[in-house]
């Protein structure tokens, strides 16, 4: 690294000290992120083009994760700001100004690995699965932030590792504690009124059929969309036997290919769908107010 001469002032007096800069590239966290865009590449356009991504098959607990409420941020695929964060690392591995190169590596990668840490944990815990490719990308961003920390260059002005990781980590958790916000808001806004849920689940009953395992996440979230109503939802299970096992008669029958699935007036709809949506397709008229 060269030294051009930086002067900085204190207390009154000018001191010169070096400033380093790279001359050349971070090649080592250049090659770690390159990896990181291609895995979070291949998940984003699997997601956008609708096609099963290697390994994870129907009803796997990969297919689970990459199938859930999280899988999404925004409307775009979870993995494409996954792609954003690892691209910017490679942009970052040709900073020329070391210190500058450092601070930024430092607080992309820890927000990556905090970032991942918390889709791992709800996966695990919230989804009782594990998906591979997730946990790839956790190792993977675990690994730049230690060589990342590894790297760190000697002589940084007024640099301390206990306030430098606090204030890094602080606001790495204010970030995530938005878009944490951000996964939870999205998917529970709904202009239905609650009121009219046990109204709509009993016409549904009636108009449609609702196809779905006891396993599956998203379907876990539908039935949660109407509380108590749920409970008069025309729910048919298809995997009796659990996760792995052989789905029901009556479902194969329907030709039903993912959770979950609802046929309503002989249409059939994939995915989730917000009570509105279920009112619109099913033809749903809101009963009469009592009058008072």
């Amino acid at each position: 690294m060269s030294q051009p001469i930086r002067k900085h002032s204190y207390g009154g007096r000018t001191l010169d000290r070096p400033l380093l800069t790279r001359t050349a590239p971070n090649w080592i966290l250049f090659g770690l992120a390159l990896v990181g865009m291609a895995l979070t590449a291949y998940l984003t356009v699997s997601a956008l083009k609708g096609h099963a991504v290697a390994g994870c098959t129907t009803g796997s607990a990969c297919d689970v994760v990459l199938g859930s409420r999280w899988s999404k941020l925004l409307g775009l695929p979870t993995s494409f700001w996954g792609f954003l964060a690892y691209a910017a690392l490679v942009s970052i591995a040709f900073v020329k100004r070391a210190d500058i190169h450092w601070k930024l590596a430092w607080m992309v990668a820890l927000f990556g690995v905090l970032y991942s840490s918390y889709l791992t944990a709800i996966a695990l815990f919230e989804l009782k699965a594990a998906c591979p490719y997730c946990l790839s990308s956790l190792v993977l961003m675990t690994a730049i932030l230690g060589t990342v920390a590894y790297q760190r260059p000697p002589g940084l002005v007024k640099f301390s590792w206990t306030p430098w990781t606090l204030k890094t980590v602080f606001g790495s958790l204010v970030l995530l504690s938005l878009i944490h916000l951000s996964y939870t808001a999205t998917w529970n806004d709904s202009p239905f009124d609650r009121a009219k849920l046990p109204a709509l689940a009993e016409h549904l009953a009636k108009t449609a059929k609702f196809y779905g395992a006891s396993w599956c996440p998203h379907c876990k979230d539908q039935k949660r969309m109407f509380g108590a109503a749920a409970d008069s939802l025309p729910y048919v299970e298809c995997s009796p036997l659990g996760r792995g096992g052989p789905e029901a008669a009556v479902c194969q029958a329907m030709n039903i290919q993912g959770y979950p699935t609802w046929i309503i007036n002989g249409q059939r709809f994939e995915g989730a769908l917000k009570p509105e949506e279920l009112a619109r397709y099913s033809g749903f008229e809101s009963p009469p107010r009592p009058v008072k």
